[in-house]
């Protein structure tokens, strides 16, 4: 029987990044378990796609992963304009806002757009190269068992194998969170979200672009070919499955409209894929010898496109509770060398990450419900607050610096270096 100190399950950016973040700053053991195959890279953009705050490339910078992930694709963006169809209000950010905040002309992006095969591959890569890291990826994990100081994680026909600590990375649905039998807090948004690549005629611009439509908002992200984007439309359920109905000819004419023509003539160049949103939070991330990561722990509305930036601190955040207790451990003299993964140890964690998970769905929950269509004196408010908000400069700053995840009390491996 193999043991090891963590076992994540799931391989996907968040559980990969954890395994790194874990080598880097302990040289604790590490299990991966997940069956889920690459997705391979191929000359047509895959749907699925990020947006990657500065944050989260520092992070991946901090693990030897962003210079693959560069070699790959990614398409950096300079500017966000986003705006009412239902009014005249709007908001523009660009790079100079961010310089005036940092008191520096050196600021190149926002952020960047990355498909999420290119993320995963690169991790992927750099996890194999570790010795300390290990994957399982012939069979499902079947049980977890609790032991005195171990957990047992069992397979249908391979032999079991054993951690200190069991991690579930493994989604929004997760089934980790599920065998711990770990209550969520759930709210379905009444949105399903469209993705697909679109091709647009006057070219992205290097500009992230989000219009609030009466059923939703509709986001189309630059792509690494100019006149490429990939969009996320959210909208009811109705209007997504009579928007799925529609030939390429007419969703492409819908798309337009919906754009009020500001990228030129939209053509759909993709299938196009659509998924329910619901916010999940779990109302504990930690259960015994179980933490929760990422969609595992928290799921959003994609609207302000930080999920997964939310996910990649959460794994930064727990690398960095554990390392330093074993700091703690090395100055102490303390004789059990497993203090890292008892509860008061991952509490530190879960009441890190949730309070910050919390204040997400939050501010989500209050822009959407202050887009949710209303009679024309609330659309009148609402274009009035988004003019303020565009020209008063201290206001839009902190704005941001919210999106770009420059925050408070980030984890070590997040914290941009000057």
């Amino acid at each position: 029987m193999q043991k090891f100190d963590i076992l994540i399950v799931g391989a996907g950016m968040v559980g990969l990044t954890l395994a790194l973040a874990i080598r880097k700053t302990t040289r604790l053991t590490v299990a991966i378990a997940d069956k889920t195959p690459l997705s391979p890279i191929t000359d047509e953009p895959s749907v699925r796609v990020s947006a990657i705050n500065m944050a989260s490339q520092q992070i991946f910078e901090q693990l030897d992963v962003w210079s693959n992930i560069v070699e790959q694709r990614l398409q950096p963006y300079q500017h966000m304009h986003v705006w009412d169809k239902a009014g005249y209000g709007k908001l523009s950010f660009s790079t100079d806002d961010v310089a005036g905040m940092l008191g520096t002309s050196d600021v190149e992006q926002l952020g960047w757009i990355i498909e999420n095969s290119v993320v995963r591959h690169a991790l992927w890569n750099k996890a194999q190269q570790d010795s300390g890291i290990n994957f399982f990826t012939n069979e499902n994990i079947t049980n977890i068992g609790m032991g005195d100081s171990e957990v047992f994680a069992s397979f249908a026909t391979q032999m079991p194998i054993t951690a200190k600590l069991v991690v579930g990375a493994d989604g929004a649905n997760s089934w980790v969170r599920k065998q711990m039998d770990m209550p969520i807090t759930f709210r379905d948004y009444d949105h399903h979200a469209i993705v697909a690549t679109v091709q647009c005629e006057q070219g992205h611009q290097n500009t992230a672009w989000q219009v609030f439509l009466p059923t939703g908002p509709l986001a189309f992200l630059p792509l690494f070919d100019e006149k490429l984007c990939s969009i996320v439309w959210s909208t009811s359920p109705e209007e997504a499955e009579r928007l799925m109905a529609l030939s390429t000819e007419d969703f492409s004419k819908e798309l337009t409209a919906a754009s009020d023509g500001k990228l030129g003539n939209i053509t759909l160049t993709s299938k196009t894929f659509s998924y329910p949103l619901s916010m999940r939070m779990s109302q504990s991330f930690t259960q015994d010898r179980v933490v929760l990561v990422g969609d595992a722990a928290h799921t959003i509305h994609p609207l302000a496109g930080q999920g997964v930036n939310l996910g990649l601190l959460d794994a930064a955040s727990l690398a960095q509770v554990i390392s330093e207790q074993i700091d703690k451990q090395k100055h102490t003299a303390q004789p059990e060398q497993t203090q890292w993964a008892k509860a008061t140890v991952l509490n530190q964690y879960s009441r890190w990450r949730k309070s910050e998970a919390a204040e997400m769905v939050a501010a989500m929950e209050s822009i959407k419900q202050v887009f949710t269509p209303q009679n024309p004196i609330t659309q009148v408010v609402r274009g009035l607050g988004m003019t303020l908000f565009d020209n008063i400069k201290p206001v839009k700053q902190l704005m941001v610096k919210q999106a770009l995840g420059m925050k408070e009390n980030l984890p070590d491996l997040a914290i941009i270096q000057k």
